[in-house]
């Protein structure tokens, strides 16, 4: 396994109003950041990349049972955990099981008590509104027409959600990748944070 950079706090400016410090919005933020620095992460191995799996944890709770882990931490991301309980670290999952898609390789999927959210990154490819309907039916020639659309748009998907609590997505065109252009919100695709979700139950 391998650890996704936790990433590094970034304070609000003074003109903003204070951030809520409850439990729940403390989760939500932490989320937020772990898919992006996930979806980041995996930007930077370019595009037709697999399927992709991590782990979130709470890092407090990881370093308490993996103390060697705070080796491989940024002196400025340990001291973000020790400021906040719900700073989370990823965890890379390799040797992932055989699936034919991405949804039965989720359905396949179980974490045990310590792992206290999941996440995955996908990409596809998707038509605009109503151009699917012009896709021939039989499934192979489908996915051939798919591929040469001239309309056709390369997205990857980053979604994260924590056990019970929140979730959080992410979302890169190939057409505009940058990392000033990425989509971001708790229900974008709302299918996929369903069966992430299922994972942990």
């Amino acid at each position: 396994m391998s650890t996704v950079p936790a990433p590094e706090p970034t304070p609000d400016p003074s003109s903003e109003p204070a951030p809520d410090t409850g439990p729940d919005a403390r989760a939500a933020r932490a989320l937020a950041d772990a898919v992006r620095e996930i979806e980041h992460h995996v930007a930077a191995a370019g595009w037709d990349a697999p399927v992709r799996v991590f782990a979130l944890v709470r890092t407090q709770a990881a370093l308490a049972s993996e103390p060697g882990l705070a080796a491989q931490l940024d002196p400025a991301v340990l001291a973000a955990a020790q400021a906040d309980d719900w700073h989370l670290t990823s965890v890379e999952q390799e040797g992932l099981p055989a699936a034919g898609d991405l949804e039965g390789l989720l359905a396949g999927l179980s974490w045990p008590p310590a792992v206290d959210g999941a996440a995955v990154t996908v990409e596809r490819v998707v038509l605009p509104p109503g151009a699917e309907a012009d896709l021939p039916e039989d499934p192979e020639a489908a996915v051939a027409a798919l591929l040469a659309h001239p309309a056709r748009e390369d997205v990857r998907l980053a979604v994260g959600v924590l056990r019970g609590g929140p979730a959080w997505c992410a979302l890169r065109t190939r057409a505009n990748d940058s990392d000033d252009a990425v989509g971001q919100g708790p229900d974008l695709v709302p299918g996929l944070v369903e069966a992430v979700r299922a994972t942990l139950e």
